[in-house]
């Protein structure tokens, strides 16, 4: 069990009969009444996010997420397929689970999938990728002005602004968690 008074960025409990993971917090205690937690919660299973407020007493069962690293297969159209790089088990997964990952991922790939109670629910690309550029326009000298930018498309298919250098082959490193160009590589 957790209190609400010990809540952090990250922690997974449950309550009505749902998971959650802590996006924010803060402790307010104000000039009069009792102290509270305000809060900004997820639902893992299906990505909800609400706003609530707690009494820092009340307790809730502390959630066990488990992490396991699994290898992107290929996609039939519907369902996209991982592997357990221990088993060699192959589970499939709906669009609504892979669809901020699979953007980042190239078949063959490795990726971490997250579970609750041997369920699956989430697919996370690693932090930073490295891709190839399939399609821009190319650069004009004297074209810069400081931070200049264009849309660049990468092999996945997302497309994404980079600096006016960077033509077609080129391969660069993408932070998945802002969806920003970092640098070539």
């Amino acid at each position: 069990m957790i209190s609400a008074g010990e809540f952090r960025n990250g922690i997974t409990f449950e309550m009505d009969g749902d998971v959650y993971q802590v996006v924010s917090f803060q402790h307010v205690k104000p000039g009069k009444g009792a102290a509270f937690v305000r809060t900004k919660i997820k639902s893992v299973l299906n990505g909800g996010i609400k706003d609530v407020t707690f009494n820092p007493t009340d307790r809730y069962p502390k959630a066990i997420i488990e992490t396991k690293e699994m290898q992107y297969l290929y996609t039939d159209g519907t369902l996209y397929y991982f592997m357990d790089n221990e088993t060699y088990e192959q589970l499939p997964f709906e669009y609504d689970a892979v669809e901020e990952a699979i953007q980042y991922l190239r078949e063959n790939d490795n990726a971490t999938v997250r579970f609750y109670q041997g369920k699956a629910f989430d697919v996370q690309a690693p932090n930073f990728v490295e891709l190839t550029v399939t399609e821009t326009e190319p650069g004009f000298k004297g074209d810069t002005s400081s931070g200049a930018t264009k849309p660049a498309t990468v092999e996945t298919g997302i497309t994404l602004n980079v600096p006016l250098f960077v033509d077609n082959g080129d391969v660069i490193r993408i932070d998945t968690r802002s969806g920003e160009y970092m640098s070539r590589v």
